[in-house]
């Protein structure tokens, strides 16, 4: 295995436990908690810094890790949706920037917010697919409410947090 890809491992590992462990803090206030929705940043974070690949794959697992190790979010329909929330935000942000030619903050910010916006319409996807098969309805406007209105904090702090220290890491490149 090449010293690129052990780094990558070992950083994606990183950022799943960050993923596990950020929600511990951020729920001790569950009014705003969830808000933040601090598994989202770490699978960012890592498709910036490891690839689309590391990125997709943490985003995919770790609502599922979550769900097994804490019950929290409950499996289903919950987990299940933000597997596929995640895995695109991973995917896109990671395949987006990857491509780019200059990486540049401009290029974190546009491939950010394509996949913030991807990944919801994905969530909202998966809401209904899943919810539908429980003979259950998801309305437009609970997906308005979930993804973006009690969103805004989280989106946010990952329009501010995320940008930050991909572009700090990318002019610290040589590690």
């Amino acid at each position: 295995m090449e010293n690129k890809q052990v780094r990558n491992l070992g950083l994606a590992a990183m950022f799943l436990a960050m993923g596990i462990i950020l929600p511990l803090f951020t729920g001790q206030v569950p009014q705003i908690g969830n808000m933040l929705l601090p598994m989202h940043i770490p699978v960012f974070i890592c498709s910036y810094i490891c690839n689309w690949k590391y990125g997709t794959f943490v985003g995919a697992t770790l609502p599922l890790l979550r769900s097994i190790i804490f019950g929290v979010p409950i499996i289903y329909p919950n987990a299940i949706a933000m597997m596929v929330e995640l895995a695109v935000y991973g995917l896109v942000s990671g395949l987006l920037y990857g491509k780019a030619k200059e990486k540049k903050i401009v290029t974190v910010y546009l491939s950010l917010i394509a996949a913030m916006i991807s990944g919801r319409l994905l969530w909202g996807a998966a809401q209904i697919l899943l919810l539908g098969m429980a003979g259950n309805v998801f309305t437009w406007k609970m997906f308005v409410t979930a993804a973006f209105l009690r969103a805004i904090p989280g989106i946010l702090l990952q329009l501010i947090l995320v940008p930050a220290v991909v572009t700090r890491i990318e002019r610290k490149k040589g590690w």
